[in-house]
């Protein structure tokens, strides 16, 4: 399955500026609709709850935004007006004719809905890999977020991927070893190979075999696209470290950590320093917001009320986080 490759691994209205349209006006409360960007893609959008918007945006890198609706991701609409999109090339999103797949085009899609909702500010929730979207929206777009809410999410590819490896070598005990950058794919898709041909690749996403059974169940359930996914490291931005930003952005953040998931590192938020952050680490995997869901929702909505309430997140000049568990 294409997400196994990374498992770090979601009548017509006219903007100003021209740079969004949505089919059959401003989309209410609840409702399923496509956006068309500013390059005339169409993107996949449903919106659903009450509250402030809340963005969610989905890993893979190529998986869309449905699994994690299913999967109690919904019960956030209680207190959040959820927007579950799937990102272009993926899900029931449009390609991209002239497969712009760059970062820079992916940022611009999030804006684009922002700007077709007729919201000033929202929140940006990322899993996984759609980490790197949501800190690269939050550089270009900071001025539009509320605050930025990562869960079980990367900033840094390489690394995830390395770990993987490492709890690869800890399953098996196999001694899977990247020499240099340029070798990391190869070992990589040999430390997978290992561990498919022992049925346990579930061990990667989750302790629980159910948890990912049902998770692909839901990915077979449509012909997702995957163009993304393919076209992935035609563009090389994506392989950066996005760990350097977080110092620079200032806009309130939660990340939800997982003490068990393997696939993004275990310890990668440590390497987060931005200077609003705090830090609920949940005793979960890298679908805690399925398995963990009461825990989850109650972290973020716990964040989302102090930003209501304009309670401050103490600065942390030392990079240093806040951390505590799962309220």
């Amino acid at each position: 399955m294409k997400r196994y490759i990374f498992l770090i691994l979601f009548s017509v209205l006219v903007v100003t500026n021209s740079i969004a349209q949505i089919k059959n006006g401003k989309p209410p409360f609840n409702s399923v609709s496509f956006v068309t960007a500013s390059d005339n893609v169409e993107l996949y959008v449903k919106t659903s709850g009450n509250g402030p918007v809340c963005i969610y945006v989905h890993g893979g890198p190529g998986a869309w935004s449905k699994s994690f609706e299913d999967m109690k991701g919904n019960r956030l609409e209680r207190k959040l007006r959820m927007v579950y999109y799937d990102q272009r090339g993926c899900g029931r999103s449009a390609v991209s004719a002239d497969t712009n797949y760059s970062l820079d085009r992916m940022v611009e899609d999030i804006e684009d809905i922002r700007r077709s909702l007729g919201v000033e500010k929202i929140y940006l929730l990322s899993h996984s890999f759609g980490g790197i979207l949501a800190v690269s929206y939050a550089q270009k777009y900071a001025n539009h977020l509320h605050g930025l809410i990562l869960v079980n999410s990367t900033l840094n590819l390489d690394y995830s991927l390395e770990q993987q490896i490492k709890h690869i070598n800890q399953l098996l005990d196999t001694n899977f070893t990247v020499q240099n950058t340029d070798s990391l794919m190869s070992v990589f898709g040999a430390a997978r190979a290992a561990l498919s041909e022992k049925e346990i690749d579930f061990k990667m996403l989750s302790d629980r075999k159910k948890t990912v059974e049902l998770l692909d169940s839901i990915d077979n359930s449509y012909k997702r696209s995957t163009d993304f996914v393919q076209h992935l490291w035609d563009f090389p931005e994506y392989k950066k470290d996005f760990t350097r930003l977080t110092k620079s952005i200032e806009v309130p953040v939660l990340v939800i950590t997982g003490k068990k998931d393997y696939a993004i590192g275990v310890d990668h938020y440590k390497a987060f320093h931005f200077p609003k952050q705090e830090v609920v680490s949940i005793n979960g995997g890298h679908v805690l917001y399925y398995e963990r869901s009461k825990e989850f929702t109650k972290a973020v909505f716990y964040f989302i009320k102090k930003q209501s309430e304009g309670r401050k997140i103490k600065r942390l000049g030392d990079g240093s986080t806040n951390s505590f568990r799962g309220l």
